[in-house]
């Protein structure tokens, strides 16, 4: 069985924002897109676009309708892959060593030559972040993308989980979350960060911030404005418009 360490340098993870995530699956396409062609083995796909498709992915998009008791109906969007965790029972269960938790980041792994594909770690897992990639035979997870953070032959701008680079709506923040001064503790703190399933005891590094009430947003937002029906001083080709269609 593997060791976990008892502390690591840093905690680098995901927060992401259930407020503003649109559930447009950005996120997946690009993190499949990423550890498809660049990571380990291929992520597989079988039978691709057939009657019964089945592939293996890292982060996926649960969309769920909600009915707070004290607000409005509303949409929430899930996105959920490896969290990480600091008390990680997919590393402690696994019986070859393939998986691990580094210590410089804190960020889970599996070393794909190791991996035996037993399943032992998705099974320990509970919240469902492990896939076993069917074609490949390893067990496969969300890595950070820990071939774009720390790759300088890549843009300043570009070395971030691929999910994080391509999220349209900015939902998704990346950083050193055992550092209180970074922008995603920061987050946290101001926005009432949880974990996922804290009664599991897993100690998850990704954080996620909960959406506000729809109703309460709709009040404080100003009241719209009425457009201005008249054409009066129109030019140009509107006003081109506006007399030719008058004449009708």
């Amino acid at each position: 069985m593997t060791a976990l360490p008892q502390s690591t340098e840093r905690k680098l993870g995901l927060v992401i924002d259930l407020d503003t995530c649109v559930g447009c699956h950005a996120c997946v396409v690009s993190c499949k897109g990423w550890n498809t062609e660049n990571y380990g083995a291929p992520l597989s796909d079988m039978d691709a676009y057939g009657a019964d498709p089945e592939g293996t992915f890292l982060n996926r998009v649960h969309s769920y309708e909600v009915v707070p008791v004290d607000a409005a109906p509303m949409v929430v969007h899930f996105p959920k892959s490896c969290l990480h965790c600091e008390d990680a029972p997919c590393v402690t269960v696994c019986p070859t060593g393939a998986s691990f938790k580094r210590v410089e980041d804190g960020i889970v792994l599996v070393n794909e030559q190791d991996c035996i594909g037993c399943g032992l770690c998705a099974w320990a897992c509970p919240y469902g972040a492990r896939e076993m990639d069917a074609l490949a035979g390893v067990m496969k997870k969300c890595t950070l993308c820990v071939d774009r953070i720390y790759n300088e032959n890549l843009p300043e701008e570009d070395r971030v989980p691929s999910c994080v680079r391509t999220c349209p709506a900015g939902a998704r923040h990346f950083g050193d979350l055992g550092d209180e001064n970074s922008t995603v503790s920061q987050l946290v703190a101001e926005r009432g960060g949880f974990d996922l399933m804290p009664e599991q005891g897993t100690s998850p590094v990704n954080k996620y911030l909960p959406p506000r009430n729809r109703d309460t947003l709709a009040a404080q937002a100003p009241a719209p404005r009425q457009a201005d029906p008249s054409t009066d001083g129109l030019d140009g080709f509107l006003g081109w418009i506006d007399r030719t269609l008058s004449r009708f």
